[in-house]
């Protein structure tokens, strides 16, 4: 049974940390990896991006595999989300090993950033080592393959599309090959997840006439929302939109760094513009590496990068779709379901 969410992918759990009220409008997000660690990769394509570590999971460096990934709000600031759940690593003995005693390890733990500061109305509201800790522990507190919740949780409470709320949503596909692919992404872009022209979401115009248009009044009504909404707000700062796409598939290193990099396409498809200076957009790849490609087919990854991709614009339109609106002392963002309803 699957719960089409990142923990479909046998061994991967994800927790979120989330803070709102009192200045509060952020939080963090882990996903940790089975013990023994899962291959990595990153593929960063945005002009302001906010990372930790990411250096380690080049193809051409020492560390082989990773036991956590860390999304997390504050910007650059929220990078301390990372120092707990490192330290939580360590003291389970979790990580590189650097010395003869089992204890001497070193957790290697990427991380990356969205900007959300202020949008709870304090600047200095933001995540740091006690925040990591509470996202981990509540993903080693999780049950295998149990449902992620969506929206305005973890790294997406603060998150914005355009001038819409974002937040955190997941999908997961199962392969014709029996691999199974799911992605996770925090949707805070400075780009747009609606056409203008027609209020659909970009990353559901690809149904093949399928999409559900909404009418001529309701569209109006939502441009007039937002053009009020907008005007109470400070000029669009950095964002960011970031991802987790992962596989149980056997791959190598550079094999997943591919699968990072193919997985921007799902941002393209379902924000407009996208990969601009002031946003960071980052990619992360793990495989579990339970099932094996097909040996003598040297395209076999091939329907990974492809599903990968797909999985990214779904979770973009599920992470918008889950968002609630936000009417506080940082700014006005309304959700999509309140402007348009499930159109």
């Amino acid at each position: 049974m699957t719960v089409d969410a990142l923990t479909d992918v046998a061994g991967l759990r994800v927790g979120h940390a989330t803070r709102t009220g009192d200045g509060w409008l952020t939080g963090t997000t882990v996903v940790l990896a089975p013990a023994g660690g899962a291959v990595a990769a990153v593929d960063v394509r945005g002009g302001g991006p906010g990372t930790k570590e990411t250096d380690a999971l080049d193809p051409r460096n020492l560390v082989q595999k990773v036991e956590a990934v860390v999304l997390t709000g504050g910007s650059a600031y929220g990078l301390d989300s990372a120092s707990g759940v490192m330290a939580w690593l360590e003291e389970r003995g979790r990580g590189v090993r650097v010395g003869p005693d089992p204890a001497h390890v070193v957790p290697v733990v990427p991380a990356a950033c969205v900007f959300d500061l202020g949008r709870g109305g304090d600047f200095g509201a933001r995540p740091d080592a006690a925040t990591g800790r509470t996202a981990v522990e509540a993903a080693d507190a999780s049950a295998p393959g149990a449902p992620v919740p969506e929206g305005c949780v973890g790294a997406g409470t603060g998150a914005t599309v355009g001038p819409i709320k974002g937040g955190v949503g997941t999908a997961s596909a199962v392969l014709d090959s029996g691999i199974t692919v799911a992605a996770l992404v925090v949707a805070n872009a400075a780009g747009s997840a609606v056409d203008p022209q027609t209020g659909v979401l970009y990353g559901e115009l690809l149904r093949d006439g399928r999409t559900a248009y909404p009418s001529a009044e309701v569209h109006e009504a939502a441009r007039k929302r937002l053009a009020e909404a907008a005007a109470k707000n400070a000029p669009p700062p950095l964002n960011t939109t970031l991802a987790v796409v992962a596989t149980d598939a056997d791959l190598t290193r550079a094999q997943a760094h591919k699968l990072a990099g193919t997985a921007h396409d799902g941002i393209a498809r379902a924000v407009r513009p996208v990969h601009l200076l002031n946003d960071g957009d980052t990619v992360f790849a793990l495989a579990t590496g339970a099932r094996p490609l097909t040996p003598d087919n040297p395209l076999a990854l091939n329907e990974i990068l492809a599903a990968g991709a797909d999985l990214v614009t779904r979770a973009i339109v599920r992470a918008v779709r889950a968002a609630d609106p936000v009417d506080g002392p940082g700014g006005v963002w309304p959700s999509y379901g309140e402007l348009y309803g499930s159109a």
